[in-house]
């Protein structure tokens, strides 16, 4: 027993060391994509190109002033500053570029990786915006007067978009949901399939036109806003990315109810396998280290008896699973369930067809 526990922490400790869940201990899967050759030799010609545009833009800037040509002082001085803006563009975009590749592009977590690649993307468009502005203008004093004039008439038209790039800020400090999760929010219910700046898209699953977790097929896009104001069911939390599920019997007050509980732990516990109930255990070490009572999360099925609202008593199995394998799960366990309660029927008493 001892050796048991020994290994079950020892399970624990390693899974403490994943980013995701240091992440969500600390508040209270993605694997890492593998460059390839095809990845390489996309990024050289990047490189490439912008060394060609940074050499063409130099070559532009000091061969305007060139007598050979014969160009006037203005359109010199014009030619220069957009040689130098040009140049300063290609240099911005090959930074953000090798950032990419040799910083963010070696982050094992692919959500990290998305985050970081929106964040850089923005600051470089910021970037480009103000060296655009920065042309239109004799200096930069007035460069930054005039954007933050725009800002401030942009801020008063366009107050739901802002308060929605906000809400996007608040999903990169706080996560409470990242891509591949499965979430609630509303009456929105799927798996989260991107996080723009303003917005947020699920792949629905269940939803109206379904009874099971399925997906529908149809994407749900919803403002970035609705976190800051709208509670946020996250059914894939890392620390314990499980839930519990029932199947419920109505049978006879005349059954074997000891022969009943018996039959049905045991084939619930045949489907959800031995090596699930394993790794429930060791998440329930971690959960031991936040504000959940690990001692109520069991990893072997439990099944209780309830008086329904008819003549009927209500045989209800419940049982951990992934959220994303619910249906699949329930769907097995219904059938295996069924096969073997009605082989004893002078046990297992069920509704006959005129009864129900």
């Amino acid at each position: 027993m001892t050796a048991i526990l020994d290994h079950e922490r020892a399970e624990a400790e390693q899974l403490k060391k994943h980013e995701e869940v240091k992440a969500a201990l600390k508040q209270s899967t993605f694997q890492p994509e593998q460059p390839g050759p095809k990845a390489e030799t996309k990024d050289k010609f990047w490189f490439g190109g912008y060394l060609i545009l940074l050499l063409g833009f130099a070559a532009i800037y000091y061969l305007a002033s060139w007598a050979l040509f014969r160009l006037s002082p203005g359109t010199i001085q014009v030619l220069q500053k957009l040689a130098r803006a040009g140049a300063l563009v290609v240099l911005i975009l090959s930074l953000a570029k090798a950032s990419e590749v040799y910083l963010i592009g070696r982050i094992d977590d692919a959500a990290s990786r998305f985050n970081l690649k929106r964040i850089q993307r923005l600051i470089v468009v910021l970037a480009l915006a103000f060296i655009l502005i920065s042309l239109l203008f004799a200096n930069w004093y007035t460069a930054v007067v005039s954007l933050g004039l725009i800002s401030l008439i942009l801020g008063f038209a366009l107050q739901t978009p802002i308060t929605s790039f906000i809400g996007w800020i608040y999903l990169l400090v706080r996560a409470p949901y990242r891509v591949g999760d499965r979430i609630k929010i509303g009456d929105a219910t799927g798996d989260v399939i991107d996080v723009s700046y303003l917005d947020t898209t699920l792949w629905e699953f269940g939803g109206h036109y379904i009874s099971t977790d399925h997906p529908t097929g149809r994407i749900i896009k919803f403002p970035n806003s609705d976190v800051l104001k709208t509670a946020v069911y996250n059914y894939t939390w890392p620390v314990f990315p499980y839930v519990w599920n029932e199947i419920k019997f109505n049978v006879a007050y005349e059954s074997d109810l000891e022969f009943l509980s018996k039959t049905m732990q045991e084939v619930v516990e045949a489907e959800v396998g031995e090596s699930m109930m394993e790794r429930i255990r060791v998440y329930r070490q971690l959960l031991s280290q936040t504000p959940v009572d690990q001692l109520e999360v069991r990893e072997h099925p439990a099944v209780l008896f309830r008086v329904s609202e008819n003549t009927w008593l209500e045989a209800i199995v419940r049982y951990l699973v992934h959220p994303k394998a619910a249906g699949r799960v329930k769907t097995r366990l219904i059938k295996k369930l069924l096969e073997r309660l009605t082989k004893a029927p002078d046990r297992v008493l069920f509704p006959k067809a005129n009864a129900r």
